[in-house]
């Protein structure tokens, strides 16, 4: 009981000094504002790994910050199929693990004028019900802000899983 008298003590004590590292993380969050629409572009990016397996296929989703300053992005990109003619499908995206990569979470991405950040999207292609999809919208920030991609794949029952943003490429 001692040490964690003392341990609140001294924390007490560095923050009232302005040096309390919980304080630090919170401006350096702070200080990185939303990014804002038309400041992303998004694609899709084949890094090499192969995410094809047991009638399931896959691919990294990449947001680049394109605008001057830093900005944030949190949580899960909006996703649209569209068709021929960029024809709109009822798209079911389910938040969470792929088959090929551990989800890590809603979380905040910083993102300098430049850097990217990673998602990992996942479909299967039994045939079942599926969807023949052209093209893939891409919404950062699940707003209606997105970049339109191509993306000529079938979609079992028009349902794609995706993961949270992520700094580095998520992984199994």
């Amino acid at each position: 009981m001692k040490v964690t008298r003392t341990a609140v003590a001294v924390t007490a004590a560095l923050a009232i000094a302005g040096l309390g590292t919980t304080a630090a993380v919170a401006d350096t969050q702070q200080a990185a504002q939303e990014c804002q629409p038309g400041t992303l572009k998004a694609t899709t990016a084949d890094l090499g790994d192969g995410q094809q397996g047991m009638n399931h296929e896959g691919t990294y989703l990449k947001v680049t910050n394109t605008g001057d300053v830093t900005c944030a992005i949190s949580g899960y990109a909006g996703l649209a199929l569209e068709g021929a003619g960029h024809t709109a499908i009822a798209t079911d995206a389910e938040h969470g693990d792929t088959y090929f990569a551990q989800d890590p979470g809603e979380h905040q991405v910083t993102l300098e004028a430049g850097d990217s950040a990673y998602a990992d999207l996942e479909w299967t292609h039994t045939g079942a019900d599926s969807a023949d999809a052209h093209y893939l919208q891409i919404s950062p920030t699940g707003s209606n802000s997105h970049s339109t991609v191509p993306f000529a794949k079938e979609v079992d029952n028009s349902a794609l899983t995706v993961t949270a943003w992520s700094d580095t490429p998520p992984t199994a």
